[in-house]
């Protein structure tokens, strides 16, 4: 299975780890977890208690802040239990160096959601032989709608400073006159000047930041 670019994100319920939580265990709704007016960011980890993993995590928990003046909310997800969750957690915040820990992480042991969205690695598999997620990013919009997906193997880590730049300005497309294109987004055009003389460098703040 999985999902395309611009379809609604399944609305899909789930137990995550929640560091606010009692016991640290908390149920969701995935639609009413975004709200009505906030981006977010899915991503997938293969396992809990694993050195990429940890570091990939550390460094989200460094960058929540950074999101979150995005309006963007960030979760996690992996196959592991929330207790093991609740556990690694802390192994994330000393080695990150964080007070906190951030983000909710949900817990999907019978691998229904990774099928579901497609981020389950065939090559990857457990000491008891069961497939680990690959490592899946989806930035989803505020309509619900799927707006970049990222799939990484198992294998690899991912720079998560990369994904923050996708919040940074946007470029104005060419065909739009400089007119059309102050007009289109009041909030500013910048032109880079470039030794050919067409200015099609442009970029502007993100429309959708309000």
């Amino acid at each position: 299975m999985g999902i395309n670019l611009g379809d609604v994100f399944p609305n899909f319920e789930a137990e995550i780890f929640d560091e606010t939580a009692a016991n640290g265990l908390k149920k969701i709704k995935f639609h009413e977890w975004i709200g009505k007016d906030s981006w977010s960011i899915l991503f997938s980890h293969p396992r809990d208690f694993t050195p990429v993993c940890t570091t990939e995590l550390g460094m989200v928990s460094q960058l929540v802040d950074d999101f979150a003046k995005m309006k963007t909310k960030v979760i996690a997800l992996s196959c592991d239990s929330v207790e093991e969750h609740k556990g690694w957690s802390k192994d994330v915040m000393d080695y990150s160096k964080q007070k906190a820990f951030g983000f909710p992480i949900i817990s999907d042991p019978k691998r229904e959601l990774a099928k579901q969205l497609g981020m389950i690695d065939p090559d990857e598999q457990t000491e008891t032989g069961m497939p680990l997620t690959c490592r899946a990013v989806f930035i989803i919009g505020p309509d619900y709608k799927l707006k970049l997906s990222m799939l990484y193997p198992a294998t690899t880590g991912r720079n998560f400073d990369e994904i923050k730049r996708l919040g940074d300005k946007c470029m104005v497309i060419p065909s739009l006159s400089l007119d059309e294109a102050k007009k289109l987004f009041p909030k500013g055009v910048e032109v880079c000047q470039m030794p050919s003389g067409k200015g099609y460098m442009r970029f502007t703040p993100d429309p959708s930041d309000s």
